[in-house]
């Protein structure tokens, strides 16, 4: 009963998509997921290699254009919001996300078939990275501020509440993260409050083989990016 009833206050904390929303008008790229539009930007069109990029929760995608113009000029870079999120259609859910971002891949991939389709996945980004990259052959991945499953994380910050019970979503990366085969490079924020220490190390404990690792000590979860170290660690693993 109480799972029920606070069912929806749970989405809510979970999904903020609310706070996202964007004119369709101010969006430039559209792509038709299981009966959503979802939209956002591709920057940098045209180039051989190719880059998808999944954000936090709540994360606003356009800011990040220029960036991935400068920094990335010899990918293509795709900016999609989550459906719920930006100017995209549909209600988010785990299944929705997981199946739209495999989707994206997908169209990403046939528009660039000569390299694999790298991905950076920002918090709960990284979860969804997670989903896609053991379902296919993605190129390099990029885990910032990830966790092991999104209702451990849940559980540290509400530990009065019986999270697990509220929380379908899960978004559990380290039952599946033995699957990847992804080089890997995970980006760690050293004064993170939102994902504890405890939530990445049992994340990293679950992959495979030995990730890069880059931990910057003095950012927190949401001004990782503000550190010069955070850009050039994903350029140097990337390339540009």
């Amino acid at each position: 009963m109480l799972a029920a009833l606070l069912a929806p206050v749970t989405r809510r904390l979970i999904y903020p998509a609310k706070g996202t929303r964007v004119p369709v008008a101010s969006t430039s790229y559209a792509l038709a997921a299981d009966g959503a539009q979802l939209r956002g930007w591709v920057v940098n069109p045209g180039r051989e290699r190719s880059l998808v990029y999944f954000g936090g929760n709540g994360e606003p995608l356009d800011h990040l254009r220029p960036e991935l113009e400068r920094r990335f000029p010899g990918h293509t870079s795709y900016l999609i919001a989550y459906r719920g999120y930006g100017a995209s259609g549909g209600r988010p859910s785990q299944r929705a996300l997981t199946d739209d971002a495999l989707a994206l891949v997908d169209h990403v991939g046939r528009r660039h078939r000569d390299a694999p389709v790298d991905v950076i996945g920002r918090s709960l980004g990284s979860g969804v990275a997670v989903q896609v990259a053991v379902r296919r052959p993605v190129g390099r991945v990029v885990l910032v501020t990830p966790f092991d499953s999104l209702a451990a994380t849940a559980a540290d910050l509400f530990p009065r509440l019986p999270v697990h019970r509220l929380i379908r979503d899960r978004w559990d990366s380290a039952a599946v993260a033995g699957r990847l085969r992804s080089d890997l490079l995970v980006v760690r924020a050293g004064r993170d409050q939102l994902v504890r220490p405890a939530r990445t190390e049992r994340l990293l404990r679950a992959l495979p083989g030995d990730p890069r690792v880059v931990v910057l000590p003095g950012a927190g979860h949401a001004d990782l990016a503000e550190d010069p170290a955070y850009w050039r660690a994903i350029e140097d693993f990337l390339g540009s």
